[in-house]
């Protein structure tokens, strides 16, 4: 159940409408990022194998967010909202591991709740998740560390079952590295008897995020952000506070829309460090970056330049900033090239952006981009979350109006994006 302000949040409806955006309007200013959408997904049912309350901070007020307290609630958690951006989680009531409802399958993130409950219970029931169409994103790597700790693990229909009488640590490597079967097993093997050894293992911020907070609720989590984790099972976890890292895929979007319009912009509470391979490809193209303590400071007079990027996980260049960066690319007079070495078919949305006078040839995984001086407003529609915010980007630099389909996606990862971007001197609405 919820309670207090969750209530009052929870009725508030994403409007699935659509976006305008009036191009051409140069972006100044400051913004505030929010909380890392990707660590949010993972620790809010990594809250579940709490014996006690924990209350979590600075979580984005996004729609995955949403889903998922909603989907704690129907296990029996009780979640408590303080204000916007912070939860309280009571997980000692839960008495459920069957998380089937279709809302949940409208989720990547709701793979989590499987390691979670398993960890918990020694089962789990979990509907198989949505989230964004980009081709193929099997979950083999999460089944076979849940395997190797001793579960049961069976995909009949829409939903995964896995079962255990006992989780026991060993011995994991990961054939290829994956952000969600690391974290994964991570949450089945905090609770389990003796060590678990992850190798080649995920390396993204939110990962070490993840390990924070499991740390600091009584685990012993080792290594998170090199490639070997070492977790040695505790008997229990108990309650505190924790505050989730900035969103370094929000402050990449907002640094690429001050890029494209020419603006100057400071993007607000972030790791600098965790932005490090958005900054070097940028400032190829001849964008200014300047670093303080936690801010990047953008500024973009000047023509862009042409350059090549390759999506690598951790710490290289971000697969969900292909598509902003293919978008800023195309605004580079000459060749520019975009590998996508992390996930097939991310290109879907390319169509979309060429209908806006992009000159992008798609070759596999590979994108050849020409750059063009002017793009032109045009009506799109998102095919995924990083893909839609390629498109607002597109938008802000394009001559007259845009209108943005399927913003459902956009509101799954951004919080407050069209006040964000006026805030910013964008002339953009939801209607």
């Amino acid at each position: 159940m919820s309670r207090g302000l969750g209530d009052v949040y929870k009725r508030q409806v994403f409007r699935l409408s659509k976006l305008c955006i009036r191009g051409g309007k140069r972006l100044t200013g400051d913004v505030v990022i929010s909380g890392a959408k990707n660590a949010a997904v993972a620790i809010l049912p990594a809250a579940l194998l709490v014996d006690g309350i924990c209350e979590i901070e600075n979580l984005p007020y996004i729609k995955d967010v949403v889903l998922l307290t909603e989907a704690m609630q129907s296990l029996g958690a009780i979640t408590s909202f303080e204000d916007k951006h912070t939860v309280k989680v009571d997980a000692t009531t839960v008495y459920s591991y069957c998380a089937t409802e279709e809302s949940i399958g409208k989720m990547r993130a709701s793979y989590y709740l499987i390691g979670a409950l398993l960890g918990r219970f020694g089962k789990a029931e979990v509907a198989m998740p949505g989230g964004c169409n980009f081709g193929k994103r099997p979950i083999d790597q999460h089944i076979k560390g849940f395997e190797a700790l001793g579960a049961n693990v069976e995909v009949r229909g829409e939903t995964i079952y896995a079962t255990a009488e006992k989780l026991k640590g060993t011995h994991i490597y990961l054939d290829v590295v994956s952000v969600g079967a690391t974290i994964n097993i991570m949450l089945a093997a905090v609770l389990a008897e003796g060590t678990t050894t992850i190798e080649n293992a995920a390396k993204e911020p939110h990962i070490v995020d993840v390990a924070n907070f499991l740390n600091m609720m009584g685990a012993n989590i080792k290594g998170a952000g090199t490639d070997v984790i070492r977790v040695k099972g505790v008997e229990k976890l108990q309650g505190g506070k924790y505050s989730i890292i900035p969103d370094q895929i929000e402050a990449g979007t907002y640094m690429m829309a001050a890029a494209i319009t020419g603006g100057e912009v400071y993007v607000r509470n972030i790791i600098p460090e965790h932005m490090e391979s958005v900054s070097l490809k940028m400032r190829e193209m001849g964008v200014e970056i300047e670093e303080g303590d936690d801010y990047i400071h953008v500024s973009a007079g000047k023509d862009l330049i042409a350059t090549n990027v390759k999506t690598l996980p951790h710490p290289g260049f971000p697969t969900d900033l292909q598509p902003q960066m293919t978008v800023l690319l195309s605004t580079a007079m000459g060749r520019s090239t975009m590998l996508e070495s992390v996930f097939e078919n991310r290109f879907q949305y390319v169509d979309q952006l060429n209908n806006m006078g992009t000159n992008i040839t798609v070759y596999g995984n590979k994108a050849e981009i020409e750059g063009v001086s002017q793009l032109q407003g045009s009506e799109v529609t998102a095919t995924d979350l990083r893909a839609g915010a390629a498109m607002i980007l597109a938008g802000l630099k394009a001559d007259g109006e845009t209108y943005i389909n399927e913003i459902k996606y956009i509101d799954r990862g951004y919080e407050c994006v069209e006040e964000k971007m006026r805030a910013l001197g964008a002339d953009i609405t939801r209607i």
